[in-house]
């Protein structure tokens, strides 16, 4: 007799891989999978905006400066602060802190958008106040004009009531 040389894994036939992997699917789940994949949308190439004027917003604190470019509308350009400058503790309310955060968010703002002109508006009562203002104006932005916008009590909060004896 001739001996049966066949394995056992040549006897069996090959599943094909899709029908392995792909379990019978129900109409509802396929129905539900369609509606969570988002629409991929060809996106357009944002067009660079041009804000020859705008403002800037300087917020002096303690502990932090941020320095935040808007157009005349009140819309964010750019924004930097100490912190994100890489400066940590008390190193962040510091001058020197306030004043490499004021050129970056300049040089930003002047890249991208081709500001050259601005008004200032200065928040707070920290040591980045005249530093980040010196910046701007040593890196050639035209200033019309600052204010100091800080927040004033007028009134104050409601007394205690009177002690009884």
């Amino acid at each position: 007799m001739a001996e049966d040389t066949t394995t056992k894994e040549e006897v069996k036939k090959p599943v094909p891989t899709e029908a392995k992997d792909k379990a019978p699917e129900k109409p509802e789940a396929k129905a539900e999978a369609e509606k969570t994949k988002p629409a991929a949308k060809p996106r357009r190439k944002k067009a660079k905006r041009n804000v020859p004027q705008g403002q800037v917003h300087v917020l002096a604190t303690f502990n932090n400066t941020i320095v935040t470019f808007t157009d005349n509308s009140g819309k964010v350009l750019t924004t930097s602060s100490a912190g994100a400058c890489g400066f940590r503790g008390s190193k962040k309310g510091t001058a020197y802190a306030a004043q490499v955060a004021a050129e970056r968010a300049a040089s930003a703002a002047r890249q991208q958008y081709g500001l050259t002109k601005a008004d200032v508006f200065v928040r707070g009562i920290g040591l980045g106040r005249d530093a980040a203002v010196r910046v701007l104006s040593n890196m050639d932005m035209a200033i019309e004009n600052i204010r100091d916008v800080t927040g004033i009590p007028h009134g104050g909060t409601r007394p205690r009531k009177a002690r009884r004896v």
